[in-house]
């Protein structure tokens, strides 16, 4: 009797084994069929999405590089009538203007749609306004030196210069947010790099007169790759165009007293002057810098200042009808070169903004 007993609680035991075995079988292969079928069709789904992001990311910033290369011509137009210093402050308070109207339109248009009861507002904190303080100086600081550059030394340099930005946005976003960036990408920037310190060159060495507006342009490098460095920041919390609000509005306020102290005329004095101005103002600062500053969203700072090395290639072929200012073989050459770095850096991972 005992031995049955025994024998039944054994036979109960490996049934019971068996049937837990085929629970676990049963379930693997349910997990496996909906990673192989599911989720592969989502990975496909997101690899694809993701694609379409980074080129329409490219696409803005494409439109964002048009605008921005006319803004040395309209500096340049602007200061027939009046100083660098009072060309920025109108640029800056006819770009916050057109920020306010913008946001404002905005605003309307979710009070008509019925989405008033949406949370729209952002909590604001010391940090946030130290942020948005510092890349409207930043910002204003890189605008002022470049606008003197400009009186200081021929276009294409001036434009050149200011565009070694991703050497000083690459070097921060080591230091300062501990970014790491693949060989590719640092490959692609020194080749780029190197076609635009190519360019410059000729000018360092052999135009004396034109050293002082050279660092002018320099220093203004340095400023806007803090700029895009701090806006890159910026990006993760606000939308373009209120981080662009804030840096004009602080801007123009910091320009203002500049010009009021050097005595100079605040406003054009003329419509060519004011239409210069205006142009500055909402192609340059408005479009051109919002679509930028809106593309730091997908891609990172350090590829943003890179590809924007391809703005003398339409500056100078720009200023060239307009001021005469003749490009030779060895410029095209090093136009090339910035071409194929920026090129090889797309390549690299470290372009986007992860």
């Amino acid at each position: 009797m005992s031995k049955n007993r025994e024998l039944s609680e054994q036979n109960i035991e490996i049934q019971r084994n068996i049937l837990e075995d085929n629970q676990l079988k049963s379930a693997l292969t349910t997990e496996e069929k909906t990673i192989v079928s599911g989720n592969q069709d989502n990975l496909t789904n997101g690899d694809l999405a993701d694609s379409q992001s980074k080129i329409w990311a490219i696409v803005w910033l494409s439109a964002a590089l048009l605008a921005v290369s006319l803004a040395a011509i309209f500096i340049r137009l602007s200061e027939r009538e009046i100083s660098p210093n009072a060309t920025v402050f109108n640029r800056l308070w006819i770009a916050t203007a057109v920020f306010g109207l913008w946001n404002g339109a905005g605003e309307v248009r979710r009070r008509l749609s019925g989405n008033d009861g949406e949370v729209r507002s952002t909590n604001y904190t010391l940090r946030d306004f130290m942020l948005l303080t510092a890349v409207g100086v930043v910002s204003s600081a890189s605008l002022g030196f470049w606008a003197w550059s400009l009186t200081q030394t021929n276009v294409a340099n001036s434009t050149v210069l200011r565009n070694l930005t991703p050497l000083f946005t690459t070097l921060g976003g080591w230091l300062l947010l501990g970014r790491r960036f693949d060989s590719r990408f640092l490959l692609g920037m020194a080749v780029a790099l190197g076609g635009a310190i190519a360019i410059g060159m000729d000018d360092l060495q052999t135009a004396g007169d034109n050293f002082a507006g050279d660092i002018a342009a320099l220093l203004s490098a340095v400023f806007y790759a803090a700029n895009l460095l701090i806006a890159e920041h910026l990006r993760t919390k606000f939308p373009a165009t209120t981080i662009l609000m804030w840096r004009c509005f602080i801007g123009s306020i910091l320009i203002l007293p500049l010009v009021v102290l050097a005595g100079d005329r605040i406003f054009p004095n003329s419509w060519q002057g004011w239409l210069a101005v205006i142009a500055l103002a909402v192609i340059c600062q408005a479009f051109g810098q919002g679509l930028l500053i809106h593309s730091l969203g997908r891609l990172s700072s350090g590829f943003v200042a890179l590809f924007l090395l391809l703005e003398p290639v339409i500056t100078a072929i720009i200023a060239g009808m307009l001021f005469s200012e003749t490009l030779s073989l060895f410029n095209w050459l090093a136009f090339s070169v910035v071409l194929a770095g920026i090129y090889l850096a797309k390549s690299s991972t470290s372009a986007d903004n992860k």
